[in-house]
């Protein structure tokens, strides 16, 4: 949901598998600000994902510094240009995880 405009809103993203949870990389390709889509997952953290067929309710959270490196290597196993992407800026490329709800 947009933080702005409080819209729904859709991207197509990478993603890989961290057991029941969905991890998504806010890169934006190394540009110098964070995607639009992740500041509104940090003002409303609760969305909807799609992934092939099924849809489902998802909390959205910022993996923390312990946890990101292990998380990463999943990424850059699926995508290697992550790793790329963060040398072209100087903010921290912030990975989310994405945990289903119960109630889906």
């Amino acid at each position: 949901t947009g933080r702005k405009s409080g819209q729904p809103r859709t991207n197509a993203l990478i993603f890989g598998r961290d057991g029941d949870d969905y991890l998504v990389v806010a890169s934006q390709g190394g540009m110098p600000t964070h995607p639009n889509w992740y500041w509104n997952l940090t003002d409303s953290p609760e969305a909807q994902i799609q992934v092939k067929a099924d849809h489902f309710t998802v909390t959205a959270r910022t993996a923390g510094d312990t946890e990101k490196p292990r998380l990463w290597k999943i990424m850059t196993d699926a995508w290697p240009n992550y790793d790329t992407y963060q040398t072209r800026t100087d903010r921290v490329i912030p990975l989310v995880v994405l945990t289903p709800s119960p109630q889906d």
